[in-house]
């Protein structure tokens, strides 16, 4: 475990394009939120506050006697979220933060613990992230799924939808594909990194490929990636996700069925 402390902001906004209220829909009886907090607590964190732009995620909140901070409703991404609180508590530069996605509530928990660890033991890094082994060509090629390429320190080379690296000579039919890494999209940051990301400027990069963690790579920024062997954690993008993550939550967490 990480020898520093570490905090998890867990970023929750009510309006969304394609499931909008959905921190509040229930996941076999209760609301996602409070189950994204539930993983949380399963961890190491020194503390753990949900970022909020709504009042009812806040008095849900509240209710439950969970750490809630409101914040501006104009953040472009959760990590500006996850910025302005750290910047309205004022933490140290030095303190170490998981963003932890409120739609994600079957993260499992040492995952998150990993992540404060890894960036603990890398003084290099400004972020840390994961990965895990790819296994099946379908991933390789598929432009939804997200791959790093890392240096032999895992320091990360670049992101992609792309299939990354590639061969460059595959004969017609072959459906071999060389060691590659999917991303898991959790990050841990560093607070006086995370100070500054909101000022960083948007890069082609960026927008090309709609990954925001290029733009702290454009700018110089580095982020490690750690390796873990499998990982069946999943968002709550659409309506579609509820009844395979209430599944997934009545398996392996004892969530209510």
């Amino acid at each position: 475990m990480s020898s520093n402390p570490y905090s998890i902001v867990i970023p929750s906004r009510f309006a969304s394009s394609r499931f909008p209220g959905k921190p509040l829909h229930q996941l076999n009886g209760i609301p996602m939120i409070l189950h994204t907090v539930a993983r949380a607590r399963e961890s190491a964190a020194q503390d753990i506050i949900v970022a909020t732009d709504d009042e009812r995620i806040e008095k849900l909140c509240k209710d439950s006697s969970i750490d809630v901070q409101m914040t501006r409703v104009d953040h472009p991404s959760g990590t500006d979220r996850i910025a302005e609180v750290a910047m309205v508590r004022g933490w140290a530069d030095d303190r170490l933060i998981v963003g932890l996605q409120g739609d994600e509530p079957a993260t499992p928990a040492h995952h998150l613990d990993l992540l404060a660890n890894n960036l603990d033991k890398f003084p290099a890094a400004d972020m840390a992230t994961l990965c895990m082994p790819i296994q099946r060509v379908e991933d390789y090629r598929n432009t939804h799924r997200v791959k790093v390429v890392r240096d032999h320190e895992g320091m990360a080379l670049y992101f992609s939808r792309a299939s990354i690296p590639a061969r460059r000579d595959v004969p017609v039919g072959d459906d071999t594909f060389p060691s590659s890494s999917l991303h898991i999209g959790l990050y841990a940051y560093r607070c006086g990194y995370l100070k500054q990301y909101p000022a960083l400027q948007a890069c082609e990069l960026e927008q090309e490929e709609q990954l925001e963690q290029l733009r702290v790579m454009y700018n110089g920024g580095r982020i490690h990636v750690g390796m873990v062997e499998a990982s069946d954690a999943r968002g709550v993008d659409h309506p579609d996700d509820v009844p395979i993550l209430e599944a997934v939550l009545a398996e392996q967490f004892n969530a209510p069925s």
